[in-house]
């Protein structure tokens, strides 16, 4: 069975057509030398917020490098100095930084202790919260010429917090008193964010004031392109440079050369409706969880260019499947009886309508009735949240904010979890997250994390069924882009064309 249809040689011509209107100039139209090349660059997803960094737009602020954080991650997960060069525990509850010294943001202000703290202190009043601060009561001043961050238990992973997009440090000039933020102009990084055009396209300058490596092209130019047909195209036709998240179905009709796969901590997951509807039952979703044929979904619709999910965390974090015992004490399977579910998701990543409709055949195969609800994923993230849907399938990030699991297991499965898809409010589920929040860094809370999601597993609240492959795509005229698992990185100061 295969659910694809190949590339229409018309559409590929459409494609051309509307991607032209995007861009201002073709990929290979660049002049002078390598510092005058500008990038073009396809984004999958347009910005949902006005890009302000309080939301999960802050990511595309980072992949961007327009704006930048106190503390980095390295590839292991460890902290790293940003805009912060040393740090300490002061207290089982208090944090020490020192602010990187001549660091001045594009609209020519000075970093500060104080500038950090307005920017923590408004993270930490923002409604919503940054995904991040879920749970976490912080606060920041200014000691001396340092800058304190306090917590209101202890936390022993706050330098890794602090490395989220979301708590990207800008100038005081971002903040308007109405409470809205804006990175234009504002940022710190060695892009300056100079033009957003709603949600079609953006500009960024090289800004030659950085404190940092200068950087090697002269510029940024951003058109968001939900359409994976299209942003694939964009690297055929040479429109654009640089282009991610391309879909499983466009990978194998690229040069082998314009295109990398990596290993991502990103989960293919089917949430269950957990308060209502048939799923409030756990021998219903224990049913769910018998059924689904997880290595026909990576076979068919990814082209095996994914992985079976065993567990909510996957290859991206190798210790995790080297650790994981199999989850014990789960609910036998109850029987569908007709049931009739209302099964939903986004089409933003190509694949995942693709999968839906093959979850669909499945459940209906075991007894189900099921119906399909698939819009963009700003038509839909309200209803998803506000728990319409029995089922929902999400392409979900697993370490996106501190390089840890903790923050996701959180937001997504415990009761006050600010991304709890399945509605779940589960006492032994809440015991294990409390247990790997409070865990030291290290084998210690590795084996708490890994307690915490076999506790979200026996409970069938969300069925792990793959773990994607990030592929993305660049021209063959591109050097030193960043494939980055986390969806951090991806433009630095070193990206150029050859």
């Amino acid at each position: 069975m295969h659910l694809r249809a190949p590339l229409a040689a018309v559409g590929l011509s459409a494609v051309s057509v509307l991607l032209a209107g995007c861009f201002a100039a073709g990929a290979g139209q660049t002049a002078g030398s390598s510092g005058d090349h500008r990038i073009k660059l396809a984004m999958m997803q347009p910005p949902r917020s006005g890009l302000t960094p309080f939301s999960d737009d802050a990511f595309k602020l980072s992949r961007w490098s327009t704006a930048e954080t106190l503390v980095t991650l390295d590839g292991n997960g460890d902290a790293r100095p940003g805009l912060a060069t040393e740090w300490r525990r002061t207290s089982d509850t208090a944090w020490e930084f020192t602010v990187r010294p001549g660091v001045s943001f594009h609209d020519g202000s000075v970093l500060t202790a104080a500038v950090a703290v307005n920017t923590l202190t408004r993270s930490a009043k923002a409604v919503p919260k940054p995904r991040i601060l879920d749970g976490v009561a912080l606060t920041a001043a200014v000691q001396g010429d340092k800058l304190v961050v306090t917590t209101g238990t202890p936390d022993p992973l706050l330098p890794q917090r602090l490395s989220s997009p979301q708590l990207s440090i800008l100038a005081e000039s971002a903040y308007a008193a109405d409470g809205k933020v804006t990175p234009v102009g504002t940022g710190s990084g060695p892009f300056r964010l100079v033009q957003v055009n709603g949600t079609t396209s953006a500009t960024l300058d090289r800004y030659d004031g950085y404190w940092g490596d200068k950087a090697k092209a002269a510029g940024i130019d951003v058109s968001f392109v939900p359409d994976g047909t299209a942003r694939a195209a964009a690297i055929r036709s040479g429109e654009a440079h640089i282009a991610e998240a391309v879909p499983v179905s466009q990978a194998a009709l690229l040069d082998a050369q314009t295109i990398s796969e990596v290993p991502m901590p990103r989960t293919n997951t089917l949430y269950l409706n957990t308060k209502s509807g048939p799923f409030a039952d756990a021998a219903m979703r224990a049913a769910v969880r018998e059924t689904i044929n997880r290595g026909q979904i990576v076979s068919t619709v990814y082209e095996n260019r994914a992985d079976v999910a065993k567990g909510l965390l996957g290859p991206a974090l190798p210790w995790t499947v080297q650790a994981r015992k199999e989850v014990t004490g789960r609910i036998a399977a109850g029987r569908a009886n007709g049931a009739t579910i209302t099964l939903a998701t986004f089409t933003d990543r190509a694949e995942l309508p693709e999968v839906a409709s093959l979850v669909q055949q499945q459940l209906q195969d075991a007894g189900f009735k099921v119906n399909q609800v698939v819009r963009e994923y700003a038509h839909i993230e309200q209803d998803m949240l506000a728990g319409k849907f029995d089922a929902f399938i999400l392409s979900r990030a697993t370490v996106l904010d501190s390089g840890d699991p903790v923050a996701y297991l959180k937001s997504d499965f415990t009761c006050g979890g600010s991304f709890n898809i399945a509605r779940l409010c589960d006492e032994n589920v809440e015991q294990a997250v409390r247990k790997a929040e409070g865990a030291e860094a290290g084998d210690q809370r590795r084996a708490a994390i890994l307690e915490a999601e076999a506790a979200v597993l026996r409970t069938d609240a969300a069925i792990p069924m793959l773990h994607e492959r990030v592929i993305q795509g660049d021209a063959t005229s591109v050097a030193d882009s960043v494939k980055d698992p986390r969806e951090r990185a991806l433009i630095t100061s070193a990206t150029h064309l050859k």
